[in-house]
């Protein structure tokens, strides 16, 4: 078997497998006098199945969306992820959605909601249109495809939030699950990420608490990191550190005090990480990666 064909047996299995989660019955979902799309029909890579209004609520919710933000959803389908995060929360929000009576679908959903103006629906490839400038990104895809645009959210700006419904990102943990109570077709769970800023290395920390050199050493994977700091020559493990997605936070003991010391740092956008040392305190300082 080559791998394209285990690849379409891979995601029949999995589209089986969530009909049978979700007890799904093919039928005519609400249309309009133009286009009735069928739960089921198959897409590109994918069989459309529309997600539940209770979980779209509980995804908006969970992703903090406000109409500050520019909201892309993966796979639009009828737009119903993207009209809701204009007309209940007033973002900004871009349904990309392969196939083209579906898409046309969308643009007279969003007409009739009455949020055209704040809903752009594009009939794409969701791997080949850009969504960089997101600042939340939702989906209901398959898990493999999931893996596939991994890298690509991976590199987005640190701090994009993203929610799915019903499929994680394999190894890369969720920072949140959570479910909705609707019954039916069209999912009961989802997972919620934030993009983690890229700070695994060696940084130089610069008017940290009075000390001339402190030295920062961090690994990561996604959004778990650790690591030790040198403080005075003396290196001792971080202790609790945390990331989520610009924000970085650990505790040391201090060496001049040996009381317990709490670091808040932000990455910034110019590669570097400026915080403060205690929870109170306007020390400030300014790490800068060691060049390797």
């Amino acid at each position: 078997m080559n791998a394209f064909a285990a690849s379409r047996m891979l995601r029949s299995g999995l589209a089986a497998l969530l009909f049978a989660t979700i007890g799904l019955q093919a039928h005519a979902q609400s249309g309009d006098d133009k286009y009735q799309p069928q739960v089921g029909q198959s897409g590109k890579d994918v069989v459309w199945v529309p997600t539940n209004d209770e979980l779209v609520r509980r995804m908006l919710e969970i992703a903090k969306v406000t109409k500050d933000d520019l909201l892309f959803d993966l796979g639009a389908g009828d737009g119903k992820i993207a009209i809701a995060a204009a007309r209940i929360h007033g973002a900004r929000s871009v349904g990309i959605e392969f196939n083209p009576e579906m898409a046309a679908l969308a643009k007279r959903n969003a007409e009739r909601a009455g949020v055209s103006d704040r809903v752009t629906i594009i009939n794409g490839d969701i791997f080949k249109e850009d969504f960089t400038k997101a600042t939340v990104i939702s989906m209901y895809l398959l898990p493999e495809l999931n893996l596939r645009l991994r890298p690509t959210l991976l590199k987005m700006r640190p701090g994009t939030r993203l929610v799915t419904n019903s499929f994680t990102m394999g190894d890369w943990e969720p920072d949140q699950v959570f479910s909705s109570n609707a019954s039916g077709f069209g999912g009961s769970s989802g997972y919620f990420w934030i993009v983690p800023a890229q700070v695994e290395g060696e940084w130089n920390l610069d008017g940290m608490d009075g000390n001339a050199s402190v030295r920062l050493n961090l690994s990561q994977k996604y959004q778990r990191v650790g690591g030790t700091i040198t403080v005075g020559g003396k290196a001792q493990p971080l202790l609790d550190p945390r990331l989520e997605g610009v924000e970085l936070q650990f505790r040391y003991l201090a060496p001049s005090t040996g009381q317990l010391t709490v670091v808040k740092a932000n990455y910034t956008d110019a590669g570097t990480l400026k915080g403060q040392v205690g929870m109170y305190s306007s020390n400030g300082f300014e790490g800068r990666r060691v060049a390797k």
